[in-house]
């Protein structure tokens, strides 16, 4: 695995809960819990932004924190990262991720 595949891999995961948050058809607590809200259009636009917006500072700081860019939980230090191939991923996982995350782009 690649450093910008881990990265874009990080972002579905962002996308795919997201979908699955806002879904009609929620199987997941979180998709329950705002079903249950009975929210008006112009809210769920509201809750779809808040959660697209939470994931995104959620995911990038877990990967920023990863590459040693960031601190988690208060500390703050570079991580090996390796794939199971024993291929380095570390020093450009904080580019890949301002891409995928802040430039929303969807490289295939």
């Amino acid at each position: 695995m690649k450093t910008e595949e881990l990265v874009k891999a990080f972002y579905t995961e962002k996308q795919d809960l997201l979908k699955e948050y806002l879904s009609e058809n929620a199987e997941t607590e979180v998709g329950q819990l705002i079903k249950s809200l009975n929210l008006t259009k112009d809210q769920s636009v509201v809750i779809e932004k808040i959660m697209n917006s939470t994931l995104t500072d959620v995911f990038y700081t877990i990967l920023l924190g990863l590459d040693g860019c960031a601190s988690i939980g208060g500390i703050q230090e570079m991580y090996e990262l390796k794939d199971e191939n024993g291929n380095q991923l570390n020093g450009e996982i904080e580019g890949y991720a301002y891409e995928y995350f802040y430039e929303q782009k969807t490289k295939e």
